[in-house]
């Protein structure tokens, strides 16, 4: 099983591409494509058929999944950090290698 440091909810900054500099917070996950949908970055078009629920069909803006490793984990301090794990009190927990703070 794959294992990713970046986790649903985490506040990110997109390091690199077209939307370089934009954050936003993670939706959600995909570990089997090492991608992640991010509230408000790369949002493209889509195309809607009319249907029943929505007669007028049209196009809609939604996310999509950006790689993983064009993503950076944000600290408290606003600055791009890395992820580290180590345990406290028995615990496994994620923390800032920049700061050393816990996540």
């Amino acid at each position: 099983m794959k294992k990713l440091k970046i986790k649903t909810g985490d506040n990110v900054r997109v390091t690199s591409g077209d939307h370089k500099g934009q954050e936003g917070k993670v939706q959600q996950v995909f570990l089997d494509k090492n991608k992640a949908i991010v509230e408000g970055v790369n949002m493209v078009s889509k195309h809607e058929k009319p249907s029943a629920s929505n007669p007028q069909g049209g196009i809609k803006k939604k996310e999509a999944p950006i790689h993983i490793s064009n993503l950076s984990l944000i600290d408290k301090n606003g600055d791009n950090t890395r992820v580290g794990y180590r345990t406290e009190n028995d615990k496994k927990v994620r923390f800032s290698k920049k700061s050393n703070e816990v996540i």
